[in-house]
């Protein structure tokens, strides 16, 4: 696994290095919410993402929005994607994942190694179940997911991950 990979919670000073990966090696739609208007990085695109990041600062515990966001580094500087938990009304105990990764970042093991380490976080914060979903042609999702070990399921066109934390890893952890 690679040691060079790491979660920050957002921030102001991730915000615009984040952005600009997103611009540069994504698509509006892999990274955020769906915004109206012409297709492409527009500016009221722009200050949607921007918008939407910062509504999850300060996530510690999921915060009030239930969400916790995560800018994905590697090598202590390069942000290259990010990562989400969100917590869940039902079942108990289970958080939801999402990840997006600039392209330059895809296939070299960091998608890996960030779930992985979001798993942590998750166990941290007391869950029990991780569950992620995605389309049935995200066909690199789909790869990453069973690489680290879900138990997937395909309902109408979704595909719905679970990702059952083993006790020892996450007892003691709620609260």
């Amino acid at each position: 696994m690679r040691h060079d990979v790491r979660l920050i919670p957002m921030s102001d000073a991730l915000l615009e290095p984040l952005l600009s990966t997103a611009v540069a090696e994504a698509d509006p739609g892999e990274v955020m919410p769906p915004v109206p208007g012409p297709v492409g990085w527009t500016a009221a695109r722009r200050d949607a993402f921007r918008d939407f990041y910062r509504s999850h600062f300060d996530g510690a515990r999921c915060g009030p929005t239930g969400t916790i966001l995560y800018a994905i580094t590697v090598d202590g500087d390069d942000v290259v994607g990010g990562i989400r938990l969100t917590r869940l009304d039902a079942p108990a105990g289970a958080l939801e994942t999402g990840i997006w990764l600039g392209r330059s970042a895809r296939g070299r093991g960091i998608g890996s190694a960030a779930l992985r380490a979001v798993f942590e976080e998750a166990a941290r914060l007391g869950a029990r179940l991780v569950v992620a979903r995605t389309t049935v042609t995200n066909r690199y999702a789909i790869n990453l997911l069973r690489r680290c070990g879900a138990v997937i399921e395909v309902e109408q066109g979704q595909v719905h991950a679970r990702f059952w934390l083993d006790e020892a890893f996450s007892t003691d952890l709620a609260g």
